[in-house]
């Protein structure tokens, strides 16, 4: 990309939108709401995506992506969460989409070479091993320990809320490798590993949960993981660092997702509030109801713009950390408000899963949460923006 900021997007940036919600428009309400309720992967959804080549959008084209930037991701995961697959479409390819660039930039070229392919061509699930029931967003105070033994490491400790886990052959795997306490910065001595989720040394536990339930979240038991020192990606101590790399795209992917439940649930409310007649007439007649769904029309448009923004920045290689963080906390707000507005407009219906409003409203929530919560974002936007006191 060149040139200064545009407000339009380009014939094929316009293209993959158009494409996206085509292919998901195979996908209905009824198969999203099945999959939700039987807590089953949508593994057609997921077959369809792969085979239209979207898996591989920024993977570097030598190892068969288009090597697109972030800017095309989250226009592809927009439209997936728009279709009304929200997140149970979007998580199922969340991690593929953009989740591997620790690994593209920092890992060996024969593991790229072994993995990357694979990802592009649907043939590998891979999880994201970080978070630990005792450190939450505190990365650094994380314990499960990779203990170098000849040319491998051997690995034992604990995740939680690891996305896809139960459907994943592979984990991208954040160890210390050097104790809390024996290092000077915190966030040294921790490796990350690119290896096989060995079942016989790993027992995964799906938690139960409120929403998103065709994918899975997880606990993670490991015990005496053997990785061989081949799986490392790139030097041991660093893996944090490597880490930070995807952070703020992984923040604008959140942000697409949440902006394109907004969406839809904000279409599928004004469509009812033009159908609905209530003492004669239309629902969406009354200000009670039109008034809220004007005002998260206007806020989904704006946050979507501090998004473009971000995602622009991004592609360019400038700094960003400001604008992603703004993005996904505006985008997470507006996104559940306008899904609960539209639970509002649709009455006792709203609550029912028929409408699939219910649906829309509990996968919205999760976005002020995860994978930083509104607060965290805050706590960044005071310190490093503002230049206020560290509140944490």
């Amino acid at each position: 990309m060149s040139g200064g900021m545009s407000f339009e997007l380009s014939e094929d940036q316009e293209l993959i939108r158009k494409s996206v919600a085509e292919l998901c428009s195979r996908f209905d309400d009824h198969y999203w709401m099945e999959k939700d309720q039987n807590h089953e992967f949508p593994q057609e959804f997921y077959d369809a995506i792969a085979t239209g080549g979207w898996l591989g959008m920024t993977i570097p084209e030598e190892y068969g992506g288009h090597g697109l930037g972030i800017t095309e991701a989250t226009l592809l995961l927009e439209e997936v969460s728009r279709s009304g697959a929200a997140m149970n479409g979007a998580s199922a390819i969340h991690l593929s989409i953009f989740g591997m660039q620790p690994v593209v930039k920092h890992g060996s070229e024969e593991l790229k070479a072994a993995t990357l392919p694979r990802i592009v061509n649907g043939d590998l699930h891979v999880c994201f091993g970080v978070t630990e029931p005792g450190a939450g967003l505190d990365t650094s105070r994380i314990t499960t320990f990779a203990k170098r033994e000849g040319d491998s490491y051997r690995v034992n400790g604990r995740k939680v809320w690891i996305s896809k886990a139960m459907e994943s052959e592979k984990v991208l795997l954040l160890t210390r490798t050097t104790p809390y306490d024996e290092v000077t910065k915190k966030t040294d001595g921790m490796t990350l590993f690119l290896t096989d989720l060995d079942r016989d040394k790993v027992e995964i536990r799906p938690i139960k949960k409120l929403g998103r339930n065709a994918v899975t979240s997880n606990e993670l038991f490991i015990d005496d993981l053997i990785v061989p020192v081949e799986d490392r990606v790139g030097e041991e101590g660093k893996g944090f660092q490597y880490l930070l790399d995807g952070l703020n795209p992984e923040r604008m992917l959140i942000a697409a997702e949440a902006l394109g439940i907004g969406r839809v649930a904000l279409d599928r409310a004004v469509k009812y509030a033009n159908e609905r007649v209530v003492f004669d007439r239309p629902i969406g007649m009354n200000q009670g109801i039109q008034f809220p769904l004007a005002d998260s029309l206007a806020r989904l448009d704006a946050a979507e713009l501090i998004l473009r923004k971000a995602t622009w920045l991004y592609d360019n290689r400038r700094s960003c950390g400001r604008e992603a963080n703004m993005a996904k906390y505006l985008c997470a707000d507006a996104g559940f408000a306008a899904a609960d507005r539209a639970l509002q407009t649709h009455g006792g219906m709203g609550y029912s899963e028929e409408y699939h409003i219910s649906r829309f409203f509990r996968e919205s929530r999760l976005m002020k949460i995860a994978p930083v919560s509104q607060e965290m974002i805050l706590n960044f936007l005071g310190e490093h923006v503002l230049g206020l006191p560290r509140s944490y």
